[in-house]
């Protein structure tokens, strides 16, 4: 892909409104609105289940950022992301950035799936993800009230846990603590 069109599809990512999020994938880019509650709810839900021991060190080990809707930029203004919920250890990424743009592939991604964006997550994001070296993935489904847990193993995803309803969550990199995946459902 040549410089111009990089920097274009840039321009074309930058001008879309504040009520459409977009990412630029295997040199295309894909917009899509806002998600619903129930994808809301429970990207939310994860969020607090994993945030409170694994980012603050309450009730867990801690030595996590966990962050909704980063801004993943993993080749500068090439390829970029803005998955559900991502994370890194604290000791690979030591500090936030200070703007918007987040250049450090994360250890661990999490896509809430929805009819609209689930192709895109599984064919689309899956291998970019591994391309790029994001150790773990989740990719959690409101609609069947499923986890899927991937580990990457040897540049491929190894499906590491199938959870259901309200089964007990704790899956790599997240083992240390329990929660129940039913918190993520309406």
């Amino acid at each position: 892909m040549n410089a111009v069109l990089k920097f274009d599809l840039y321009e074309q990512l930058l001008a879309l409104p504040d009520h459409v999020i977009g990412e630029i994938l295997n040199g295309e880019l894909y917009a899509q609105p806002r998600p619903s509650g129930r994808h809301g709810l429970a990207a939310g839900s994860l969020n607090t289940d994993l945030n409170a021991p694994f980012g603050l060190g309450r009730g867990g080990p801690g030595g996590w950022w966990i962050i909704p809707e980063p801004e993943v930029h993993f080749v500068r203004d090439v390829e970029l992301t803005v998955p559900d919920l991502a994370g890194w250890r604290r000791e690979r990424m030591p500090s936030i950035p200070e703007g918007h743009r987040f250049e450090i592939v994360p250890d661990w991604v999490c896509e809430i799936l929805s009819p609209s964006t689930m192709k895109k997550d599984r064919v689309v994001k899956l291998p970019l993800y591994a391309r790029y070296g994001v150790a773990h993935v989740w990719l959690v489904d409101p609609a069947v009230q499923t986890l899927e847990a991937f580990e990457l193993r040897e540049s491929h995803w190894l499906l590491s846990a199938t959870l259901k309803d309200d089964d007990r969550v704790a899956v790599p990199p997240f083992d240390a603590v329990e929660f129940s995946l039913a918190d993520l459902w309406a």
